[in-house]
């Protein structure tokens, strides 16, 4: 089986902060948009460097999104930036009129997502936005996995025409996809190879997933892990494939159950290639104040929760 290293743990936040930062000194044509938050986005070095090319809203999230939209039409490809959860809930109907039905380049880039936003609580962690962002026209979703992969993200979406939703988070959690690596919008990556059981991975789960794959192996089950990190445009034929050897699979998400990658999984089986699913993700609940490392445990979305997934699912092959 193969095996990752950690290289040392990094926030996500970082990685899209250091991605940000290479495209202002390539590409003029990127701006960066701000609400409130730029140290926790990790923009400061951005508009350090570019002034000229980095608007402070302030706290006006459905602003910043309407002001984004508009420089597009001069050719900029803006970047805007704030929490996951004021990034698409309270902005969406600024999102779905300006951006996605107006088919606007503006790239939304969201961070602190899910419940490893740890104790700022409930009101400002968010579990539905990949299902919100899914659901829209014409939007691409990508949700990656550690600081590599954030930064890779990050230079991509520049390269790709029309609106993106970019999701990273807070925590530093392991590094382990190779530096300065390509990154193909829709392609998953398929991490390990296996014959028992497919495990499917997105965000901060694709460790957790590795880390399970590894436990699973040591008991004699063969579990193939594949790091999902497009929701849309998904890789199919990746799912099929891999579906198609292990009889059965897993979701993994940092998300509720309802409207996340599980349920993208779900339809595309149910329309090709029909077989036994376990979700770990929450489940159709809010977060609440804690550490991350006890809000992923509570709310079992770790190795453990995984391979107990995965023990199910392959008795009901």
């Amino acid at each position: 089986m193969k095996t990752y290293t950690n290289t040392g743990s990094k926030d996500t936040r970082s990685g899209f902060g250091a991605g940000l930062t290479e495209l202002g000194k390539t590409n003029e044509n990127v701006v960066a948009l701000c609400a409130d938050l730029t140290g926790s986005l990790k923009m400061d070095e951005f508009k350090a460097n570019h002034p000229e090319r980095f608007f402070q809203i302030g706290i006006a999230e459905a602003n910043m999104i309407g002001i984004a939209a508009g420089m597009t039409i001069g050719g900029k490809i803006p970047f805007t930036g704030t929490f996951a959860n004021f990034s698409t809930g309270r902005v969406y109907d600024q999102i779905r009129q300006s951006v996605a039905y107006s088919d606007k380049n503006v790239k939304i880039c969201a961070s602190h997502a899910g419940v490893t936003l740890g104790e700022d609580g409930a009101t400002h962690q968010i579990l539905e936005d990949i299902g919100l962002m899914k659901m829209i026209p014409g939007m691409t979703v990508i949700n990656t996995c550690d600081y590599n992969q954030t930064k890779a993200a990050t230079l991509a979406i520049a390269k790709h025409e029309g609106p993106v939703y970019l999701r990273f988070g807070r925590p530093k959690v392991a590094n382990f996809t190779p530096e300065n690596g390509t990154f193909e919008i829709g392609k998953a990556v398929k991490l390990t190879e296996g014959n028992d059981v497919t495990i499917v991975a997105t965000g901060h789960l694709v460790w957790e997933a590795l880390e399970a794959a590894k436990a699973l192996n040591e008991a004699g089950v063969s579990a193939e892990v594949i790091n999902i990190h497009t929701i849309k445009p998904l890789d199919d034929k990746a799912i099929l494939d891999s579906v198609g050897k292990t009889g059965c699979i897993v979701t993994a998400e940092e998300h509720n159950y309802l409207g996340g990658l599980g349920e993208s999984v779900a339809r595309v089986l149910s329309q090709n290639k029909p077989a036994p699913q376990e979700f770990v993700a929450t489940k159709d609940t809010f977060g609440e104040s804690g550490t991350p490392a006890q809000l992923m445990d509570k709310y079992g979305l770790n190795s453990d929760a995984i391979i107990n997934a995965a023990k199910t699912v392959l008795k009901r092959k």
